[in-house]
């Protein structure tokens, strides 16, 4: 009965509610494993050597300021009762409004996870409808050890290598940071591109990967339709196949698996930016886990997750513009 109910809703009233339960999930999640990890916020935030010159009354002034000492249920109904007002906490370690920080971070961040989203999306799709066609060539070859070997090497590592050889041997790309070190007035537009390009290239690489080799998987699948044979009887080429009757059938499952991307990109943003330096939410995440920060942490969990269900929703509108048979229906990013 709900189920059907939940049916009947309107499209935007389905995707409010679905949102909004995944808002409170993450931030319960959230809250439920900061409050459980053992890491002391205030010995975290005031440091070791401050912590242990401390007096026993400054150390429950402190706990008492920052919540320390209450369970997590009382602190995350507390926390839950002024976010539907719009008052997300104050980070333990900015000192500023969590909304703030993470409008900032999110500021920086974004053009580095954009350009790498788009660039494993078009070469990694480009890559593997070309090794599909061209099925046991050398190029299928290449680019499926291409695939192989970037999807079992971290991405930490990359970034290493990548910044000793672009930054420090070749000296071609800044060694980090999104602006000159010491910079103080406006940067130029160059500039920041100049410092975003080597972390969006490594942020994409295995990206490229995953997308490259299920878009090879879907290829295959398309070139042994009914359909291409005909086509080759009639005496069309292989590229005139792939454009006009390849292209439709490729592009639904590509999206998908682009959306999905959104994620996992996100999460090796963080450690790209913890390498680079960069000043973006993934480097504000690290900070505040080792702080046992929770205010900044849920709000970065619930900016983080909104950017993965705007991917999600954006690909259901996408696929009705692909495939009209499509229309009206709820697609489900996997």
């Amino acid at each position: 009965m709900a189920r059907d109910a939940a049916r009947r809703l309107p499209f935007c009233a389905q995707l409010a509610c679905r949102f909004v339960l995944l808002m409170l999930a993450v931030s319960f999640v959230t809250f439920w494993l900061v409050g459980n990890s053992p890491i002391d916020p205030v010995q975290a935030n005031v440091g070791q050597v401050a912590y242990t010159t401390m007096s026993p009354d400054r150390r429950e002034q402190l706990a008492e300021r920052w919540d320390a000492d209450t369970p997590v249920l009382e602190r995350y109904a507390a926390w839950l009762g002024d976010a539907v007002r719009g008052d997300f906490g104050e980070s333990l370690r900015y000192n500023e409004p969590v909304v703030t920080v993470v409008a900032e971070r999110f500021a920086s961040s974004v053009a580095l996870l954009a350009a790498s989203w788009l660039i494993a999306g078009v070469v990694g799709t480009t890559l593997g409808v070309v090794a599909g066609v061209r099925s046991g060539s050398v190029l299928d070859r290449m680019v499926r050890g291409y695939c192989y070997v970037l999807s079992a090497t971290p991405t930490f590592w990359l970034a290493l290598v990548a910044l000793m050889i672009f930054s420090v041997y070749l000296g071609w790309f800044p060694l980090g940071f999104s602006v000159p070190i010491g910079s103080t007035g406006e940067v130029s537009i160059w500039v920041r591109l100049h410092h975003i390009v080597l972390p969006a290239l490594v942020l994409s690489l295995t990206g490229i990967a995953n997308v490259a080799l299920h878009t090879r998987e879907k290829t295959l699948d398309v070139m042994a339709t009914d359909y291409v044979r005909l086509a080759r009887a009639r005496g069309e080429g292989t590229r005139s196949i792939v454009l006009r009757h390849g292209l439709r059938n490729l592009i639904i499952p590509a999206l998908t698996l682009q959306c999905a991307q959104i994620s996992e990109i996100f999460g090796g943003s963080i450690l790209v930016e913890q390498v680079f330096s960069y000043p973006g939410l993934g480097q504000a995440a690290v900070t505040a886990g080792l702080g046992g920060d929770a205010p900044l942490l849920v709000g970065i969990a619930l900016a983080s997750a909104a950017l993965v269900f705007a991917g999600n929703t954006l690909a259901n509108v996408l696929y009705g513009v692909v495939d009209p048979r499509l229309r009206g229906e709820v697609a489900h990013v996997e």
